[in-house]
């Protein structure tokens, strides 16, 4: 197995990532400074930083349908994590992107490097699609905008935007499906603020060809 590889399989980051490693001289395959393009047997040590590293006995993805209320991370400072919402045996499964505290639905949780790459690498493009509350209706004006770029710090936002139903079957300028490829911090807020509109409600429904379907808030599933 080549060694970026096996430094993806085991640590959760991506090849171009474990190769940055291996050109800083973070890792050693028995004890010796490894280089680009190296094969691992079975046999050999990796380690990086001097502590020993291996691919997880098998790969393991979920999905989660987050609630709101819980935070992407191990130690919540106060806040519900997701991993309170998993067993023990799945709590070493690394969140694919993040859904911040008030957010919700699909989250994809994995041990796999290579796919995660593959659904956050910009270069992938991978659709993340979401239904979002607006706390007033969109004006032509604005959408208009939105869909031409809205300059959010130093990048310009580009959503898709579809009018959804509401629960009483109402088409409003309130209610969206929204569509991105980009995936930056925060970007659906932070591009609905420039405008002067807070998003009250953000529910991703997919993550590339993962949809959410009928999984209920806080339930899980193996993929």
């Amino acid at each position: 197995m080549r060694i970026n590889r096996y430094i993806a399989l085991s640590t959760g980051i991506g090849r171009r990532a474990a190769d940055k490693l291996i050109a800083s001289g973070r890792i050693k395959i028995n004890g010796k400074l490894a280089v680009m393009g190296m094969d691992v047997k079975p046999e050999d040590e990796v380690t990086l930083d001097n502590v020993p590293i291996s691919p997880p006995a098998k790969t393991q993805t979920i999905m989660l349908n987050k609630p709101v209320g819980y935070v992407c991370s191990r130690d919540g400072q106060g806040s519900n994590t997701i991993y309170d919402l998993l067993p023990p045996d799945l709590r070493n499964l690394k969140p694919v992107g993040r859904l911040d505290k008030d957010s919700s639905g699909l989250l994809l949780l994995t041990n796999d490097g290579e796919l995660a790459n593959k659904l956050t690498h910009p270069s992938f493009e991978k659709e993340k699609v979401y239904e979002v509350v607006l706390d007033k209706p969109l004006t032509d004006s604005d959408l208009q905008k939105i869909k031409h770029g809205v300059t959010v710090e130093t990048y310009v936002s580009r959503l898709r935007l579809q009018k959804l139903e509401t629960d009483k079957h109402q088409v409003t300028n309130s209610y969206f499906l929204v569509t991105l490829t980009e995936g930056k911090n925060r970007q659906i807020r932070r591009t609905f603020s420039a405008l002067k509109y807070d998003v009250k409600r953000l529910y991703r429904i997919q993550f590339g060809p993962y949809r959410l379907g009928r999984l209920k808030p806080s339930d899980f599933a193996i993929l």
